[in-house]
């Protein structure tokens, strides 16, 4: 670590300095030095440091001063400060102030490359936390959500809208759209972003789990509880707990979870002592709550007290023209994991990206690049290296529907594509019959089933 570490040596004794100077070259430094706090400042201007090792007194100018102002313009590099008239106070003067550390003179050696690889230790961990906030930028924050369309557009309106409030926000949508994507960057763009994240999928627990999970439990609440248990809305005070497919919840659990959005208070199970916690709370569900309130489902009191915000993402098939800008991010997501060189997708594979009808919505994309990433052989994604059903189009019922984005050509590959299957496998994927039965020669035929991926549909035995 020394050796690689850059080190500004500040003194106004020159021979004081020329000798530490000497000394911290041969422990393996890098370094610069400066007699007054103007040169240090000059020093920084013109290189970067890792740590700053300054006098307090500099003849008429103060290592307190420079202190602050490297606080403001160089923050990421760690300050000692050194004295030969030091106090007690003036050590807690320079900590409080933001001195990594402060030091007496004469120095001893062991004491000074101790001080100075704690240093670097602590500058080391600020690093790697400060690139994995970038990565959970990248992966979590608005740059990750990608589209377009103005459906898409109102939602990024929204949620830097909303994401500084305490508001509670309700994220719908139809399951794949990218919900959980959603409170993420809600979380990210608030000032509680320095705060957990806590998400909860409470369809996939039983309701005594639930219960214990949202909100812990003490020793001996129920059989197999051996000892205490923090719960998710514990784990989550000061930031933001969000709740997938809330609309799963129990009626006994909707009371509880009402109680805690209204009060922020609640009790682990078995316990008697209250919690309070200051939590952001995003739900989501891919069900419609209205409809559930009105057959009995769902409480009316509930529905009215998470509907406060309500964030509607457009299911894959409503926003078509974002369909190519996923397929360009989810293939250079797959190619960072993977040792392979693709340029990117045919205009035929495009055609048929678009033309599918996406049930399974964004992450079903996600799914079917990362495949034909896997499975592809050549530099370009072809319409062959896409699942049968893609290339088929047979989520599309056979039913023409035109999307905004969609060329008439591109809106009628679907429904073209499903009756040509239909009657291929009605001849046994005999093309001669096949073409007599739809009226056309054999040689359209056989171009409109490579240009719709159909060539290579035909069952093998």
């Amino acid at each position: 670590m020394m050796s690689s570490a850059k080190l500004l040596l500040v003194d106004d004794d020159y021979q004081v300095l020329e000798s530490m100077a000497d000394w911290l070259r041969e422990q393996g430094f890098e370094l610069d030095t400066a007699r007054t706090a103007t040169e240090a400042v000059k020093a920084c201007e013109s290189a970067t440091y890792d740590l700053a090792l300054v006098d307090v007194r500099l003849g008429d100018e103060d290592g307190f001063d420079f202190l602050r102002q490297s606080l403001r313009q160089w923050p990421a590099m760690q300050v000692l400060l050194m004295t030969g008239y030091g106090t007690g106070d003036m050590a807690v003067e320079a900590i409080r102030a933001g001195a990594f550390d402060f030091l007496t003179k004469p120095l001893i050696d062991e004491e000074l490359l101790m001080a100075l690889e704690r240093a670097l230790s602590q500058r080391k961990v600020l690093n790697e936390n400060s690139q994995l906030k970038a990565e959970l930028d990248k992966h979590y924050g608005m740059g990750n959500i990608v589209g377009q369309d103005p459906r898409m557009l109102r939602v990024y309106e929204m949620i830097e809208s909303i994401a500084d409030t305490r508001a509670t926000v309700l994220v719908t949508g139809e399951s794949g759209t990218g919900k959980s994507m959603i409170a993420r960057a809600i979380h990210r763009r608030s000032s509680r972003s320095k705060g957990p994240f806590v998400e909860v999928a409470c369809g996939a627990l039983p309701e005594n789990l639930l219960e214990s999970e949202l909100f812990g439990h003490v020793a001996g609440a129920f059989t197999g509880a051996t000892g205490d248990k923090t719960g998710k809305f514990l784990q989550a005070d000061g930031g933001t707990i969000f709740l997938d497919e809330i609309g799963t919840a129990s009626p006994a659990m909707q009371v509880k979870l009402l109680r805690v959005l209204q009060e922020l208070s609640f009790e682990a199970v078995g316990g008697t002592k209250t919690h309070n916690v200051d939590v952001r709370v995003i739900l989501a569900t891919n069900e419609d709550l209205a409809k559930n309130v009105a057959d009995g489902s769902f409480r009316q009191d509930l529905y009215y007290r998470i509907n406060v915000i309500n964030i509607e993402l457009p299911s894959l098939r409503e926003r078509v023209s974002d369909v190519p800008l996923l397929a360009e991010r989810f293939l250079h997501e797959t190619l960072e994991d993977v040792n392979r060189e693709v340029d990117g997708f045919s205009d035929d594979a495009l055609g048929c990206l678009r033309s599918y009808n996406w049930p399974g919505n964004v992450r079903e994309l996600q799914n079917v690049v990362e495949r034909a990433v896997l499975l592809g052989k050549g530099p370009v994604i072809e319409v062959a290296d896409l699942p049968l059903e893609v290339r088929t189009g047979l989520s599309t019922g056979g039913s023409a529907t035109f999307t905004a984005g969609q060329t008439l050509k591109e809106a009628l590959e679907g429904p073209e594509r499903q009756i040509i299957l239909q009657v291929l496998e009605s001849n046994g994927w005999n093309r001669n019959a096949t073409a007599d039965t739809l009226g056309i020669n054999r040689t359209t035929l056989y171009k409109k089933m490579k240009r719709l991926g159909l060539e290579d549909g035909a069952p093998t035995h």
